[in-house]
């Protein structure tokens, strides 16, 4: 049976994949030839797909409570503000 390559762009998952399939044993090839098949025998995705969290990061979360005590004036304010675009393009130096 002749076959046909494929060519599939992982872009910045490429490294840490290899690394977790190195880990079981696993190639890239072998993993796709193995997802693939099992789709083929299952006739469904043979994975549960899962959305990535929608739980905010410790940056984020820090920010949110830094934003609200400041709003509670907790903390102080000492964020600038501007009136118009040009003020704050002046704040950037961005002339």
């Amino acid at each position: 049976m002749k076959t046909t390559p494929t060519t599939i762009h992982l872009d910045d998952l490429k490294k840490e994949l290899t690394k977790e399939l190195s880990s079981m044993g696993l190639s890239i090839n072998g993993y796709f030839n193995l997802a693939a098949r099992q789709l083929v025998i299952q006739k469904k995705i043979p994975f549960e797909v899962l959305a990535e969290s929608n739980e905010p990061t410790e940056a984020t979360k820090k920010a949110l409570v830094a934003a609200q005590a400041k709003e509670l004036g907790i903390i102080p304010d000492d964020s600038p503000s501007f009136d118009n675009m040009n003020e704050l393009k002046n704040y950037l130096g961005k002339d």
